[in-house]
């Protein structure tokens, strides 16, 4: 009896009294091989439950059909949908995926990144951590031949494709939409600096109150701390005991303006109608939550199928062909019940 896995193409030949080579042209349909052969040939596989050795056809073609997949952290619901949308197009272009998440530390991500490539990965989807200032594991990597595309949070000085939605942008919409309902003392509370799309973020939110004439106040600008709803409650409650009288709020993401929300809750203040507050990446809960939070919609999915095509293009070039490029994906500000009353 054979186990599972174990069975071996010169089982097959043994059985059957023909050689190893017939077998192995006969299970990929060579023209050279009679079809009573490849019947023969591909029914015992099926009996006895054979499949190719995967390690030894990845040394032969110098490839593993595997994508690995680096994120901060799986349970944000952004990284999620990123995932979901790799795995779409990975899959039907017969490639597995391997994930695994830093949870936002620089020295996680670089043994991630190392055992990656110990798994012979044909090549990495990353989104950089918030501590991620030396990119020089990555850079190791392209120096092997091992293709890398960022997403989302990306690396600037790699020349690599990237795969981004326009931060500066997004953020610039969402500081203006709340100036359009009447908002004009408008607070940020914004993400770790050293990030690109906080930064981004940042400077969008400038710019709208620039164009519009609103100086910028630094009493009315708070780092996010750990995101979590408890911390940012209290960010919140401190910016307010300060005395800047805000009446609107751009949060650095969903999870930052709910617990900014819950802080403005507690104090009685009516949300439109004494404070705006707009988040980013429309997270589930956001039509869920009373009001309704507005937030720039950003498409998880969509950047994960595009990362995947990206990498995918790439391979099947030579490297003298390979042009590094950046895609950029439209992003929406969803209005509801934090910003306007229905």
């Amino acid at each position: 009896m054979y186990k599972t896995g174990q069975v071996t193409i010169k089982d097959i030949a043994k059985a059957l009294d023909i050689s190893p080579s017939t077998v192995s042209r006969a299970l990929k349909d060579h023209p050279d091989i009679s079809p009573s052969t490849k019947k023969a040939v591909n029914d015992l596989a099926e009996e006895l439950k054979y499949e190719p050795n995967a390690i030894a056809l990845s040394l032969r073609s110098n490839e593993t059909k595997t994508i690995g997949v680096i994120i901060p952290e799986i349970v944000h619901f952004f990284f999620s949908t990123v995932i979901s949308g790799i795995e779409d197009v990975a899959y039907q272009q017969g490639y597995n995926v391997i994930v695994s998440q830093t949870n936002e530390t620089y020295e996680r991500e670089v043994s991630d990144t190392k055992a990656m490539a110990a798994h012979r990965v044909d090549g990495l989807l990353v989104s950089v951590s918030k501590e991620t200032k030396d990119f020089s594991h990555f850079k190791e990597l392209l120096e092997r031949g091992i293709p890398i595309v960022f997403f989302d949070r990306i690396c600037e000085e790699l020349k690599t494709h990237r795969i981004v939605i326009d931060d500066f942008q997004s953020a610039f919409s969402a500081v203006e939409h709340l100036i359009s309902t009447g908002k004009r003392r408008i607070a940020h509370i914004y993400g770790d600096q050293n990030l690109l799309i906080c930064r981004q973020r940042f400077d969008g939110y400038k710019a709208a109150l620039e164009k519009h004439n609103i100086p910028y106040d630094e009493s009315l600008v708070a780092l996010a701390g750990d995101h979590d709803f408890d911390s940012v409650k209290s960010i919140t409650s401190a910016m307010l005991d300060k005395g800047g009288n805000p009446n609107g709020i751009f949060a650095h993401n969903d999870m930052v303006a709910y617990g900014a929300m819950l802080a403005i809750k507690e104090r009685n203040i009516a949300i439109p109608d004494e404070m705006g507050i707009v988040g980013f990446s429309n997270w589930n809960f956001s039509s869920l939550i009373q009001p309704g939070l507005s937030s720039i919609s950003q498409s998880g999915f969509e950047m994960g199928q595009e990362a995947a095509k990206m990498f995918i293009e790439q391979v099947q070039l030579k490297e003298e062909e390979f042009v590094p490029t950046t895609r950029v994906i439209p992003s929406k500000l969803i209005i509801r019940e934090s910003t306007v009353r229905h």
